[in-house]
C-alpha cells in the first residue's frame, strides 16, 4: 500500500457472461485486459463466499469456501463433463445485465451436479488429494452442505437435534453413508479454487493486484458456527445470546440488525486466535490485499439481544483490540490489509488503527456535509489511507448527485470544481485520484456515469441487491484510455 496506485471496484458477479452471472470464464480475463489498458493496478472485489438467503456476499455458508456460481461452465463443457446442449436446457436468466439468483439456485446447481455425476470417476484421485490438502476447512464445509441438502437446505438451527451437534454419532454416521453428496461439494471447491487461482495468476502477471474483502462476522447459518460453537457466544441450545448490528444513525433510525452471532473473544484468546489466524492465512492465499469490513468491531461492537426486531436496544461491548492483530502478525508477518473504519469512530478505534498501521478508508460521498467539517475531505487526508468515490453500499456517484441536499451538492461542485462538460462523475473521480491517498478506488458504475439503477446494495434491505451487471459494450478502448490518461496525470 506504499505505492501510489488506483483501481476499480467491481464484483465477479457483475462481469458479463452468457451463464446468468459473472464468473471465472473468458470475460473475467477480458476485464483484466481492460484494467491493464486503463492503467489500473488494482481490481477490488467483494467476498467470494457461498451466498444464501438475501444473496449477500457478506452472509455466507462458510468463511473459507468459494461460491459455485462463479465456476466457469465452459471448462466443464470442454472437459466433457456436460454438453453445451445440456446446459442450454437450463434457464439461467433472460436479463443480460441483471442476476436472477433464484434461477441460479435452481439451475446452475443442477448443471454442476450433472457435471459431477459424469466427471467424478475421472476426477476421483484429484478430488481426494484436494480434500486432504484443504481438510482443515473443507471437511467441515462439505459435510455441512451435505447435511443441509438432506434437510431441504434449512439452516442448521432447524435440523433434527442429532445433527445440530457437529460431533455427534449421527453426524459421523451421516458422513460415512453420504460420501457422494459430500464429494459433490468438494468438486465445487476444487473447480472454484483452481479457476480462481488461474485468473488471479493472470491478473498478477499483467501487473494487477486483487483486493479481496473479508466480513468481520460469519452468518448464523454457516459451517463455521455449526462446526465451532465454542468460539461463538451461544446458549445451551446453541442459539446466539446476542447478534451483531450497528446503532441508529443518520442512515437508519432503528440501526442495522445484521443478525450475525457474536464471537466469544475470551475463548478465542484462550485458543491463541487460531481460527482467525487460519481465516486470514486462507484469505491471503486468495488475494494480494485484504479489506476487512467493519474494522471498528475489533475495538468495540454493537450487540443486540437475539430475537430483537431492531438494533435500537443494543450496547457497545469491548472487542479483542490489538491482541488479535499482534497474534496474527506474530504468526503471519506483515500483511497488506485495509481497515474499513467507516461509521461511528471513537478515539479508541483510531488508536487501534494507528497501532496496526493499516490504512483506513475515506469516502468522498461522506465529505460534503455543510453542517460540519469532515475528515473525508481530501485536504484532511494523510497518505496512509484509501479513498473511494463510493462503496458497494453507497449511491453511485451520479445517484449521489441526484439525491444529495442542494447545499451539499454545491459544496461538492465548488470544492472539486465540477462541471457538466467534464462530467460530474469524472470530476468526482478526479477528486479521489488527485488526493494524497496511497490508493484511490472507484466502482465501475462511476466510470460509466450510471445512476442508482446500477446501485449494488442498499443496506438493511432485502431484494433487488447484488444484481447489477455491466454491459460488455460499455468496456470500450476509449473508456480505458480516458481512465488511463487521468491516472497518469495524477501519478497513479
Amino acid at each position: 500500500m506504499r505505492e501510489r496506485t488506483s483501481g476499480i471496484l467491481m464484483h465477479i458477479s457483475s462481469l458479463p457472461s452468457k451463464y446468468g452471472i459473472g464468473d471465472f470464464g473468458v470475460e473475467s480475463y477480458d476485464f483484466v485486459d481492460f484494467l491493464v489498458k486503463a492503467g489500473q493496478k488494482n481490481w477490488q472485489i467483494l467476498p467470494l463466499g457461498v451466498t444464501g438467503y438475501g444473496d449477500s456476499p457478506y452472509q455466507c455458508f462458510s468463511a473459507f469456501a468459494g461460491n459455485p456460481y462463479f465456476i466457469d461452465i465452459d471448462e466443464l463443457i470442454d472437459k466433457g463433463y456436460i454438453s453445451k446442449e445440456e446446459v442450454e436446457n437450463y434457464n439461467l436468466g433472460s436479463e443480460a445485465y441483471k442476476v436472477d439468483y433464484g434461477l441460479l439456485y435452481e439451475n446452475k446447481m443442477k448443471i454442476l451436479r450433472a457435471a459431477y455425476a459424469k466427471g467424478k470417476n475421472e476426477l476421483d484421485k484429484e478430488l481426494k488429494d484436494f480434500y486432504c490438502q484443504h481438510e482443515s476447512w473443507l471437511k467441515e464445509f462439505s459435510l455441512y452442505m451435505a447435511i443441509k441438502a438432506k434437510n431441504k437446505n434449512e439452516s442448521w438451527q432447524r435440523w433434527p437435534l442429532a445433527y445440530k451437534d457437529s460431533k455427534s454419532a449421527a453426524v459421523y454416521k451421516f458422513e460415512a453413508e453420504n460420501q457422494d453428496e459430500i464429494y459433490f461439494w468438494v468438486f465445487t471447491q476444487y473447480f472454484f479454487l483452481k479457476q480462481w487461482k488461474k485468473l488471479k495468476d493472470y491478473a498478477n502477471k499483467n501487473g494487477v493486484s486483487i483486493i479481496g474483502d473479508l466480513p468481520i462476522y460469519v452468518a448464523e447459518d454457516s459451517a463455521d458456527v455449526w462446526g465451532n460453537p465454542e468460539i461463538f457466544n451461544l446458549d445451551e441450545n446453541l442459539h446466539p445470546k446476542t447478534v451483531a448490528g450497528c446503532p441508529p444513525d443518520a442512515f437508519s433510525e432503528t440501526g442495522q440488525l445484521w443478525g450475525n452471532p457474536i464471537y466469544d473473544w475470551a475463548e478465542m484468546e484462550r485458543q491463541g486466535y487460531k481460527w482467525w489466524i487460519s481465516r486470514i492465512k486462507h484469505s491471503f492465499e486468495l488475494f494480494d490485499c485484504l479489506r476487512i469490513d467493519h474494522f471498528r468491531g475489533f475495538d468495540s461492537y454493537w450487540e443486540v439481544k437475539y430475537g430483537a426486531k431492531t438494533a435500537i436496544d443494543g450496547k457497545w461491548t469491548k472487542g479483542p483490540g490489538i491482541k488479535l492483530f499482534s497474534a496474527i502478525k506474530k504468526e503471519l508477518g506483515e500483511l497488506n490489509i485495509i481497515a474499513e473504519d467507516l461509521g461511528y469512530i471513537t478515539k479508541d478505534v483510531q488508536l487501534l488503527i494507528k497501532q496496526t498501521g493499516f490504512p483506513g478508508m475515506k469516502v468522498l460521498q461522506f465529505a460534503f456535509d455543510t453542517r460540519e467539517e469532515s475528515d473525508y475531505l481530501p485536504h484532511n487526508y494523510n497518505n496512509n489511507c484509501v479513498v473511494y468515490t463510493g462503496t458497494h453500499d453507497n449511491h453511485t456517484a451520479m445517484g449521489w448527485f441526484d439525491n444529495v441536499p442542494k447545499n451539499d451538492f454545491y459544496y461538492a461542485v465548488n470544492y472539486l470544481k465540477l462541471n457538466y462538460d467534464e462530467g460530474l462523475n469524472w470530476g468526482f473521480i478526479r477528486g479521489a485520484w488527485s488526493s494524497v491517498a496511497w490508493l484511490a478506488v472507484a466502482p465501475l458504475q462511476d466510470f460509466l456515469g450510471l445512476d442508482d439503477k446500477a446501485r449494488f446494495n442498499v443496506p438493511s434491505t432485502i431484494g433487488g441487491n447484488w444484481v447489477w451487471r455491466v454491459n460488455k459494450k460499455d468496456l470500450t478502448d476509449s473508456l480505458a484510455k480516458k481512465i488511463c490518461d487521468l491516472t497518469k496525470i495524477y501519478g497513479r
